[in-house]
């Protein structure tokens, strides 16, 4: 009951009184509670086998005066956790089979959300102003219903009445805070919005009920799948998604020009690839996403027949000893593909997450892995659910969505934080609501460990405000940057000429000094490498700049004269670009693609840097003008009473220090992450292309 009482209330809610104690119900019920509270309560009642007015009596025992704020909303609170315990203790599966636990859920969020007769009328007239304001008809005795129908209603519009009331946003997040089932606490609003983007952000019962049996289904599935051959599973190790068998999509595994068709598992801990036999699977080959010594790059990749990179449906694990191809094989899009992908990272953003913040209690990991499982549940029902129009998967998967998100690391830490509060499985936990969904030889031990603990669970409640305070300034500094892109996302793309080609091949000569560049300032050979560092800070520090520009001037000049004298420009007339390649017309066609796709993303990335600075210097953006005049009247202060030369000394020692071991190890990937979130965070300038005549 504790967690919601740390919230905002409505104004009819926060200055109700508590009604004199004993009072008995009249009507039915009692008169402070709204219809569906009072049927809440009745429910709660027969769960419980007790009476109501013994729940009323045991939740004002616990109050601290007489009169509190939301005495109503705190009533159904207790009364609905109190139930909750009872229902969820066991066959939580057949209860959301039958449809028994969906609607009772369903009615804990109504009479959260209207307890009181006032909140009720209330969230009626602001329903009905909404409609109006849109143009769109009220329909008779219509409570809280959403006119725009996704498409999975189809089977199920008879049910679908004007007279159904409907969940809002706040009332899911609060049960997603008491029982993570059908959301997480962390990316709930994020759920709640993938799921009602089509019915005006309002939830209706028989989406609710699907998506939750769609869960079940899904879980046991996932929990039937056999294990992978040769391979014995881990015992906190689950099976997320699985492809490539009789009644699933294929998978093709590529080597070098060979492709073997096979089945592909992914766990919260690793990867598996099975080449198919004649008769079963070959012994599975293992991508261990736990080690996170390993730094896994995973990219897209294109495939296609003898090696032609023509099909964009592929992953690439790059940093394995041999790179793993992987290719999802579909007619139009690269859905699958993207989505396995996301799956994959998710399972990488969860194990660095626990490496990052040092999660070492068995306790505490499962409970990380909890979360995820439930997330690719959530995320999979939601799919199934929506089959014409998917969801995003970041709408469901924690780490990937924060990952993503400006400031996601501040939720992150957050999340770790009150993890470690916790020393058992509480009913607040991921790893309670699976073991509720689980069997009981699917339960890892450390959950059986800990379950003479689950009585002593109800008083310890995770602190949830400072964690909902974050992922609203989250999800602020998330539309501040969607709002500063809108002007970028929107600008017209052009399209990039054969001039291009032409030059790539005059700036390739350029290229060859990276190499040496590199393999100078690597520390590969450490006395070449400081010698090179010494005579640079020598030359800058004697104030020899000016000889070393000069010696190069000169040099140009000697060449120079050395052509003139020669006639080479004579004897070389023009500038000849080698289009030659050992690779055949098609391979070239999909290279020069490939290439020509790059330099435009290049040219797109720096019209953008350009539009951003010019919002910059225009003051379009006053915060960030603001960071940047300081930022500028500081280096000018700087350089006024730095000599220059030292200046350069310390810029030239950091590039050359930047690269040694003991700066990698020191280096702090947070200070570039705020550096990239505030830079994109700068609306650019827009940007619109007219003819001369038009003007």
């Amino acid at each position: 009951m504790g967690v919601e009482s740390q919230r905002k209330m409505p104004a009819a809610e926060t200055r109700e009184a508590a009604p004199p104690a004993g009072s008995k119900p009249g009507g039915g019920g009692r008169k402070h509670l709204s219809s569906i509270a009072n049927h809440v309560l009745q429910q709660c009642s027969l769960a419980l086998d007790r009476s109501v007015n013994d729940l009323v009596a045991d939740f004002e025992l616990g109050l601290k005066t007489a009169a509190v704020d939301s005495y109503s909303r705190r009533l159904v609170e207790f009364c609905s956790l109190q139930a909750l315990q009872i229902i969820t203790s066991r066959d939580l599966g057949d209860k959301i089979s039958d449809g028994s636990f969906s609607r009772f859920t369903f009615d804990m969020m109504l009479a959260w959300e209207t307890p009181t007769p006032s909140d009720q009328q209330i969230t009626m007239e602001s329903i009905a102003k909404e409609r109006e304001d849109r143009k769109e008809p009220l329909g008779e005795n219509e409570a809280v219903m959403g006119d725009d129908t996704s498409l999975f209603y189809s089977d199920i519009m008879p049910l679908l009445v004007n007279e159904e009331p409907t969940v809002g946003e706040e009332a899911y997040v609060w049960f997603g805070s008491v029982f993570p089932l059908a959301c997480d606490l962390v990316n709930a609003r994020f759920t709640f919005e993938a799921l009602t983007t089509t019915t005006a952000s309002r939830l209706h019962y028989p989406a609710y009920d699907k998506f939750l049996k769609e869960m079940d289904k899904s879980f046991k599935f996932l929990q039937d799948l056999p294990t992978p051959t040769d391979i014995e599973f881990a015992e906190d190790e689950f099976i997320l998604h699985m492809e490539g068998t009789a009644g699933t999509q294929r998978v093709v595994r590529h080597i070098g020009t060979s492709s073997w068709p096979g089945r592909l598992t992914l766990t919260n801990k690793a990867l598996y690839f099975e080449a198919s036999g004649k008769i079963s699977y070959d012994s599975a080959f293992k991508v261990d996403l736990s080690d996170t010594e390993i730094e896994h790059q995973i990219n897209t990749a294109s495939t296609g027949p003898f090696g032609v990179p023509l099909f964009d449906k592929a992953i690439v694990f790059e940093s394995l000893p041999e790179p793993l191809v992987l290719e999802f094989p579909e007619m139009t899009s690269s859905t699958r593909r993207d989505m396995w992908l996301t799956l994959i990272r998710e399972v990488l953003f969860i194990h660095r997450f626990i490496s990052m913040y040092n999660i070492e209690s068995p306790i505490h990991k499962w409970e990380v892995y909890s979360r995820i499982i439930l997330g690719v549940i959530r995320l999979h029902a939601a799919r199934e659910m929506l089959r014409m129009s998917p969801p995003l998967p970041s709408s469901f998967l924690v780490f990937s969505l924060y990952d993503d998100l400006p400031k996601g690391d501040f939720v992150l830490e957050q999340l770790a934080s009150n993890l470690k509060q916790t020393s058992t499985i509480t009913r607040l936990s991921a790893s309670y609501v699976f073991k509720s969904l689980s069997k009981s030889h699917m339960v890892p031990l450390i959950a059986e460990r800990t379950k003479d603990n689950d009585a002593d669970s109800d008083s310890q409640e995770q602190p949830l405000a400072s964690l909902e305070n974050t992922i609203d300034q989250v999800k602020d500094e998330a539309r501040e940057v969607t709002a500063a892109n809108v002007a970028v996302d929107g600008m017209k793309e052009e399209g990039i000429t054969d001039s291009l080609v032409v030059l790539v091949g005059l700036v390739s000569p350029l290229g060859k000094l990276r190499p040496v560049i590199q393999r100078i300032t690597s520390w590969e050979r450490p006395l070449v490498t400081g010698g090179v560092l010494a005579a640079i800070l020598l030359a800058i520090y004697n104030e020899w700049i000016g000889y070393v520009l000069a010696a190069g001037l000169i040099m140009a000049v000697g060449v120079m004269v050395w052509a003139r004298r020669g006639k080479i420009g004579k004897i070389q007339s023009e500038v000849i670009i080698d289009t030659s390649s050992d690779k055949t017309t098609m391979e070239s066609i999909v290279e020069a693609q490939q290439s020509l796709r790059k330099a435009h993303e290049y040219i797109k990335t720096t019209n953008v840097v350009i539009l951003r600075l010019w919002s910059v210097a225009l003051a379009r953006s006053p915060k960030h003008t603001e960071t940047m005049i300081w930022m500028l009247t500081g280096c000018a202060l700087a350089l006024a009473v730095i000599p220059f030369k030292f200046v350069l000394i310390g810029i030239t020692a950091g590039g050359f220090m930047a690269n040694t071991r003991i700066a990698k190890a020191t280096s702090n990937p947070q200070g570039s992450r705020r550096w990239r979130e505030w830079w994109e965070s700068i609306p650019a300038v827009p940007v619109r292309t007219v003819d001369k005549s038009e003007l």
